[in-house]
Order: C-alpha cells, then sequence, then structure tokens
C-alpha cells in the first residue's frame, strides 16, 4: 500500500479488564408452512459439513457432534470421498449395546465404520427439487422416511462429480417453526411440528 493511499489503518484500544463475549442476539428466522424449503436447509457452500474419519471412536463421533451442535456427521476416507453417515442415535442410542451383545466387546473399541450407514444407503433429495419446494414438503419427506434428517445432493454441471449440497434437520425445521424439539423420538418430533404447521391452515 502506498503512502498516498487513500486507505488509512483505523484507531484501536486495549481490551479493558472483564470484557464479555458478545452472544447471538438472532434466532433463526420463523417459517412456515409455505416458506421455501432453502430457508430451513444447511447450506454446504456456507456452512462447514461436519465430518469424520470411519477409525473414529463412538465417543469421539460423539464429542465431535456435541463440539459441532449437530446430531450427524459425515465418514469421509483420506480423499475426502463420501463413504457414509453417523447419527446421534447410532452412537448413543440401542445399536451400540445391540453389537457388543451379538459380538463381543466393549463399547471404547467400536468404531465409526462399525455403525455407520455406507454411501450406497444414504437417500438423497435433488438440489433442483429442493429449490422449487417448501417447507412442507421437507417435513412430509422426513415424515415418511422416519428420520430426523435428509440429505440434498447436487451434480456438478462442469465435472458431473455428485455431491453432498446440503442438509435438513428436524431439529432445526421445529427450532425455526419456534419448537422447542429436542429429542431422539421422531414420531413425537413430527407430532410436534405438524401441530404447529396445522395452525396456520
Amino acid at each position: 500500500m502506498t503512502s498516498d493511499s487513500p486507505h488509512k489503518p483505523l484507531p484501536s484500544h486495549k481490551a479493558p479488564p472483564g470484557t464479555l463475549l458478545q452472544q447471538p442476539t438472532e434466532a433463526p428466522p420463523l417459517v412456515t408452512v409455505s416458506s421455501s424449503a432453502l430457508c430451513v436447509m444447511t447450506d454446504f457452500r456456507k456452512v462447514p459439513v461436519a465430518t469424520i474419519g470411519p477409525t473414529a471412536t463412538l465417543t469421539e463421533a460423539t464429542e465431535a457432534m456435541i463440539k459441532r451442535g449437530v446430531r450427524l456427521l459425515l465418514v469421509i476416507d483420506d480423499t475426502e470421498n463420501v463413504i457414509g453417515l453417523i447419527t446421534a442415535r447410532d452412537t448413543q442410542g440401542e445399536r451400540p449395546i445391540q453389537l457388543i451383545h451379538e459380538h463381543g466387546g466393549r463399547y471404547s473399541d467400536l468404531q465409526v465404520r462399525d455403525l455407520m450407514a455406507p454411501v450406497d444407503a444414504i437417500d438423497l433429495l435433488d438440489m433442483s427439487r429442493v429449490m422449487r419446494a417448501e417447507v412442507g414438503d421437507i417435513v412430509a419427506t422426513l415424515k415418511n422416511w422416519g428420520r430426523q434428517h435428509a440429505l440434498v445432493g447436487e451434480t456438478d454441471p462442469k465435472t458431473g462429480a455428485n455431491r453432498i449440497r446440503g442438509i435438513f434437520s428436524a431439529t432445526q425445521i421445529g427450532r425455526q417453526l419456534g419448537l422447542p424439539v429436542q429429542t431422539f423420538d421422531v414420531a413425537r418430533t413430527f407430532a410436534e411440528i405438524q401441530a404447529a404447521l396445522s395452525r396456520e391452515y
């Protein structure tokens, strides 16, 4: 930057004792049944995706979810290809207990690859359809699947490569509807969301 540059350094001051952190003051915008589905989609172009490797332990996966504030991790290999996904239900629900009961071992020995859903079992919603969908359509899809999450995929128009573009979360949708949805109980989650949506008719 030359001496005749129009840009000037800003003045500063020392942080005083007792300085606090600014906490978020804005909640996610409330949505309605007819809002664009994009309003409730976590877009991986804007928010870094939460990932983990296949050899991580279930404890490490749970800690990673807590740290990121999510309930699903995409499992990637050394070349960052998606090879599966794992949810909080997988790491903290009945499945680990059943696996130990059937095959022996300890919880601490279980790895992500033991319980993850492989990539060829992952259902993807097409981004082009999501762009034309409404929140009610996404709720109906999740309810039909009986799942807390739905991933969104798209194809790179230049390379033809498939990629995961974003994710829908029943918890996030509930939060944006103004509901305190914090549960693994899929039926209860959708009952609460459906009740909120029905009030709009």
